[in-house]
């Protein structure tokens, strides 16, 4: 759904959509009426444009075959499948993904999962991608040292979400901040420093292309940023039954954590610096209701 809310902003951008799926155009035609799809949904029921793609979930038929009780089968079912095991439903679906292409049919990139249940939101793929999305509840500030704006790519998660927090950083008039490698020579990298959760995984942030700064007086070229830039910190939530069960209880899931840098101009670097950031996303429990065939 997010796909097709996200829709105007990204054909604004320049992208075309289109999901495949091995269900039928039957289903797929209903179930676009019913969710009001407007974007193509295109009828895979051979499977055979997934397999050409080499995302054929094969895991499903082996989950039935003859070494379905195969303690290595069954972990790879319960973490590629279904934690309910396979079925024959399942047979012939695709590892789920996204396909980035350009105008010649070129692959440019790919986003896929580990975890079944885990799925990037679209507009975490268009931050990656660096497609300007609509900020979501954005925290701003400011220090004496440069100015930010930090958002969650989405204002509502479910079990296996992986979103993005954002943050847009401007440094100040002759200003810099540092970027990584600059650690080396005992300066503070710029980044995000969350608390830990118990139902998500904290990945490591994203940095952008950063350029290199001579500073005269120590005589030293290290990796800054000057220009504005903007770091991803990408969260995943848990989607065991463990985590599902505490978060059917709960309405929203508060973030808590700082933003580190240190920041020098020409002449000076100043001490390093630790601002108070916090989100708050809500929390939507998947719909486990399946669709009749």
């Amino acid at each position: 759904m997010e796909l097709q809310e996200r829709l105007e902003e990204l054909e604004n951008s320049g992208y075309g959509i289109a999901a495949i799926s091995y269900d039928s155009e039957a289903v797929l035609a209903d179930f676009a009426q019913r969710r009001g799809i407007t974007f193509p949904l295109l009828s895979d029921d051979d499977s055979a444009i997934i397999t050409e793609f080499g995302i054929l979930n094969t895991v499903a038929a082996e989950g039935l075959g003859p070494n379905a009780d195969d303690a290595a089968v069954q972990a790879d079912v319960a973490r590629f499948v279904s934690v309910f095991g396979a079925s024959q439903l399942i047979v012939g679906t695709p590892y789920p993904g996204t396909f980035m292409l350009n105008s010649d049919r070129e692959v440019t990139s790919r986003f896929f999962e580990e975890f079944y249940r885990e799925r990037n939101t679209t507009s975490n793929v268009m931050l990656k991608l660096g497609v300007g999305v609509s900020p979501i509840e954005a925290v701003q500030g400011s220090t004496a040292h440069l100015k930010f704006t930090a958002y969650p790519s989405n204002s509502t998660v479910t079990v296996g979400t992986r979103f993005s927090l954002a943050l847009e950083v401007e440094p100040g008039p002759e200003m810099h901040v540092y970027a990584p490698g600059a650690e080396e020579k005992g300066y503070r990298v710029i980044g995000f420093e969350l608390a830990p959760t118990p139902l998500a995984r904290i990945e490591p942030v994203q940095y952008p292309e950063s350029e290199i700064y001579y500073f005269e007086p120590l005589d030293e070229y290290v990796p800054v940023y000057q220009e504005r830039f903007t770091l991803l910190q990408e969260i995943v939530m848990h989607a065991d039954a463990e985590a599902e069960g505490i978060m059917a209880d709960l309405d929203a899931l508060t973030l808590t954590g700082t933003l580190e840098y240190q920041a020098c101009d020409d002449a000076i670097c100043f001490l390093p610096q630790s601002i108070p950031v916090s989100f708050t996303v809500d929390l939507e429990m998947p719909d486990r209701q399946r669709a009749l065939r």
